[in-house]
């Protein structure tokens, strides 16, 4: 009997918990497609928003109170979220996201401004189709504040790929990554980014200057040590690695390692999938020297030689360093070395700083190309 009962709660437990996975991946498909149509149905709100603004050839001002009186209305009937405020999010959206109508509107500011009185829409339902939004309204609502669309593009597929919350996508936007990985590549890896995203093939794809570590919580002015640094980093693990870029898994800290009687240790020893390679970090307060350098050709020729398998890739070695000397690093390395010193803030950088880089980065690169 006492077997019997046990078999009919072991049968028991194990339907529940087939009933209650179905259940849940049903509630995620549902959540999934109801987030979708929402895009959707807001894209065709700020079309209708547009195209009667283009139809009726109205002023602002008499716009303006078109819009009030539509959100009067639909709140009436609809409920919350039809504000004048939400009807213009959904207005910007549509023309930021049809290439069609983006070739006939201008955004300077917070206003939209028609560059061309005439309607194409004979193709709308054509353009409707192809269009493909992959994440929440929320998501898309962040997006919406980012001007640059090659950067507008990156984080979309980003976000995508990565599964960012919200809060990630925020973070990552604010940190500047798209221009701190524009900066560190050529004009054909840059245009790159805007299409796929950040493609890992090869190290210095995983390389972005600087490293910004402001969710760490240590402030720049105040004194701390190399074991607080590494500490703070091991307390906000999954932070970091996001930051580090795709493809990073944690595989130890203060990892030893024994050559010759004498015992060395790796700060941080973390593994990239995507390249299937060790990267070795190492954390340095004060100013990058040659003994720095030749200390991580060492970890990463031991690890080269006794630890990574036949089917990985050479050892990558990383210098986190407060400040670098990209003259030093060329002059004490060979050109080939798979090592690389990254330079790390405590704070997020002046975002309008490196967009402005980037823009003289790359017009200094058109100007090389017209002289050749």
């Amino acid at each position: 009997m006492a077997n019997e009962i046990a078999n009919i709660e072991t049968r028991a437990t194990h339907l529940a918990e087939k009933i209650e996975n179905l259940v849940i991946e049903a509630r995620k498909k549902v959540a999934s497609v109801a987030n979708t149509a929402q895009v959707y149905t807001y894209y065709e709100v700020g079309r209708y928003i547009i195209e009667d603004e283009q139809g009726g050839k109205v002023r602002a001002e008499y716009g303006k109170g078109v819009l009030k009186r539509v959100s009067e209305r639909l709140t009436e009937r609809l409920g919350k979220g039809w504000s004048v405020e939400n009807l213009t999010t959904m207005r910007k959206f549509y023309v930021l996201y049809s290439k069609t109508v983006t070739s006939g509107y201008e955004i300077k500011g917070t206003e939209i401004q028609t560059t061309d009185p005439e309607i194409h829409s004979e193709n709308r339902n054509h353009r409707l189709r192809n269009l493909q939004f992959v994440l929440s309204w929320s998501h898309y609502l962040i997006l919406t504040h980012v001007s640059d669309p090659d950067a507008r593009s990156f984080y979309e597929i980003e976000a995508s790929k990565q599964g960012w919350s919200k809060r990630q996508l925020q973070r990552q936007i604010g940190s500047g990554l798209y221009e701190r990985l524009a900066l560190s590549r050529d004009k054909d890896e840059v245009m790159r980014l805007a299409t796929e995203g950040q493609v890992v093939e090869k190290p210095s794809d995983i390389i972005k200057d600087p490293v910004v570590l402001e969710f760490i919580g240590l402030k720049s002015d105040a004194s701390y040590s190399e074991s607080d640094l590494e500490s703070a980093i091991i307390s906000r693990l999954q932070d970091f690695l996001l930051e580090m870029g795709k493809g990073f898994l944690f595989e130890a800290r203060q990892k030893r390692f024994t050559f010759e009687e004498r015992h060395f240790y790796v700060d941080l020893v973390l593994y990239n999938r995507l390249l299937q390679c060790y990267v070795l970090v190492d954390l340095k307060m004060d100013d990058l020297t040659h003994q720095d350098l030749g200390q991580m050709q060492m970890y990463v020729n031991y690890y080269d030689r006794f630890v990574k398998e036949d089917f990985e890739k050479p050892t990558i070695g990383i210098l986190l360093c407060e400040r670098k000397n990209d003259a030093l690093v060329e002059l004490t390395l060979p050109q080939d070395a798979n090592i690389y010193a990254q330079q790390y803030a405590l704070c997020l950088p002046d975002k309008a700083l490196l967009q402005q880089k980037l823009r003289e980065w790359i017009a200094e690169y058109k100007e090389k190309e017209d002289e050749a």
